[in-house]
């Protein structure tokens, strides 16, 4: 086999493993969405309030560190839950399909190419060896 059929079936293995493992993460995480809805029924007259989510906390993060570091800290949150859940699924699926498209397209820059040269370039027509 050589460097370009290795490069693409690396690619597809890439993109197997990851579109699967991403199929994977998405059930897991839509049970575990379904368990926590149910457990929010029981509990329907129960809320919890997480203090990045009330205002008085975003104001006293603005006091002290300025809007910059309201902005840091939300970015922070997404960040975090880019890795949990559903979120993780489509993170997974996007990582798998560039990290493919990378060996695919890198594949067919390391194939060799054969050399083709007009007979009519070289002295007397003669071709070389």
């Amino acid at each position: 086999m050589d460097q370009r059929g290795r490069c693409n079936l690396l690619g597809g293995v890439i993109l197997l493993v990851g579109l699967g493992s991403a199929l994977l993460i998405y059930a897991a995480a839509e049970r575990q969405a379904q368990r926590a809805a149910d457990a929010h029924d029981a509990y329907a007259n129960t809320y919890t309030l997480a203090p990045e989510n009330s205002k008085k906390f975003l104001h006293d993060m603005e006091v002290y560190g300025g809007k910059a570091n309201v902005l840091m800290f939300k970015f922070r949150i997404w960040f975090v839950e880019l890795w949990q859940g559903k979120p993780l699924a489509y993170t997974m699926a996007s990582i798998s399909l560039l990290a493919s498209f990378l060996v695919f397209y890198l594949g067919g820059f390391l194939a060799p190419r054969p050399l083709s040269v007009p007979a009519e370039e070289f002295p007397g027509g003669q071709t070389p060896g």
